[in-house]
């Protein structure tokens, strides 16, 4: 119990610190207050396509076992049982233009050529479709494809699953699993205890397992696939040289970004960085520069071992104005996956926000000459500008690699 009072405390405290920070604390609270807005708005949009997703169901169910009821009772003329059966071949076998179907008085004959690993599968399948009586199995089995030509080339489809079993769940199951999960979490922190937790946990499991609509694996970070995507395009009333060459010089980025602690050059065309995570928590990468064309292109990627997989690229286009469109791209792999960056977004340490307002610190330092960061006013004269050439030391990097 103490360790959840501190817990709690801790967590009361970031956020108080993060909400009432003298600053950037009114524009974060707005942000707040916006994105509940539209997270209630999100819910109402929910639930009512839950709704209809639920009724729609039930008429399916109902007529489901009515149309069941009704095929069993009758007798389906040859032709109709045909196309039943061969409508089914395909959830059945992995080559269904390979059997040939005809049906009789409710007798259906398979003849053609099928793997032995189907044969019992595809006739138990046969048998249960309404107005099947009996399934006469003349088909010849092979235990490979090879040199059977009707059996080349098609991969078997994969067996339908169980929803919960399946990568995107529908509005109704959504709901239904996330109302129960919801009540499990409720009741696991009511009782307390070892079952309790385990009960709390698998409850706020369920809950964001519904709420975001992605495999337990892809939110603990298992899963290797759900990267956060972050794109911005900043138009900024300076010369494209002025910026580009500002830019090259990320060894000053920590005077004016609020999330980074240092960045030092190791080598032309590598660094390291070193930034403030979740809780105040320090995080450290290396990173290369992997391609470069002056004034208009540069992109890096984060070395091998990182513990925050990261690539990017930031584009300079002159915008018309005698100024410049600065496009920055950013992709990254959350630690913990997407359970990761909501935690960081809890504790205030969420990049997509961070890069809205470094950037506007960016565009007044090189527009105005001076910007507001860490409570102090930092200007221009103070990050000097020493001329940089990335081009040689990324080409001789890929010459090195290649040979």
């Amino acid at each position: 119990m103490g360790t959840l009072n501190s817990m709690g405390a801790a967590i009361l405290g970031a956020g108080a610190m993060y909400f009432l920070d003298p600053d950037r604390g009114r524009r974060r609270r707005a942000l707040v207050r916006d994105k509940a807005i539209r997270l209630t708005h999100q819910m109402q949009r929910g639930f009512e396509k839950a709704g209809r997703d639920l009724a729609n169901r039930q008429k399916g169910i109902a007529a489901a076992a009515s149309a069941y009821i009704r095929f069993r009772a009758e007798e389906p003329p040859d032709s109709v049982l045909e196309a039943r059966v061969r409508s089914r071949l395909g959830r059945l076998c992995s080559h269904p233009h390979a059997i040939d179907v005809t049906a009789r008085q409710g007798t259906v004959t398979l003849r053609g050529d099928v793997l032995a690993g189907e044969v019992e599968e595809l006739v138990r399948g046969i048998s249960e479709i309404p107005g099947v009586r009996k399934v006469e199995n003349e088909m010849t089995s092979h235990e490979s494809a090879a040199n059977i030509p009707s059996l080349q080339g098609v991969a078997r489809k994969s067996p339908p699953r169980f929803e919960l079993f399946q990568e995107n769940w529908s509005p109704a199951t959504r709901l239904l699993t996330g109302s129960a999960g919801m009540g499990l979490a409720i009741y696991g922190l009511v009782r307390g205890g070892f079952w309790g937790t385990v009960m709390g946990i698998a409850g706020a499991g369920m809950l964001t397992r519904s709420m975001t609509n992605m495999e337990l694996k892809e939110l603990v970070g298992v899963q290797q696939g759900h990267r956060i995507h972050i794109h911005k395009t900043l138009n900024i009333a300076a010369p494209v040289d002025k910026v580009y060459d500002f830019w090259c010089h990320y060894e000053n980025f920590p005077r004016f970004m609020s999330h980074l602690k240092e960045v030092r050059e190791t080598e032309p065309g590598r660094s390291h960085w070193i930034a403030s995570g979740p809780g105040g928590i320090s995080v450290e990468w290396d990173a290369e520069i992997t391609e470069v064309k002056p004034k208009e292109l540069l992109a890096w990627r984060s070395l091998p071992g990182s513990p925050v997989e990261n690539r990017g690229c930031v584009r300079f286009e002159p915008n018309g104005d005698s100024g410049t469109r600065l496009t920055v791209q950013l992709s990254y792999q959350p630690p913990a996956g997407a359970a990761g960056h909501l935690l960081a977004k809890l504790f205030g340490a969420d990049p997509k926000h961070a890069m809205d307002e470094d950037l506007v610190r960016l565009k007044s330092l090189l527009e105005v000459g001076k910007t507001r960061a860490h409570h102090e006013i930092i200007t221009q004269g103070k990050l000097p500008l020493i001329p940089k050439a990335l081009t040689p030391a990324v080409e001789a990097r890929r010459a090195s690699t290649v040979h």
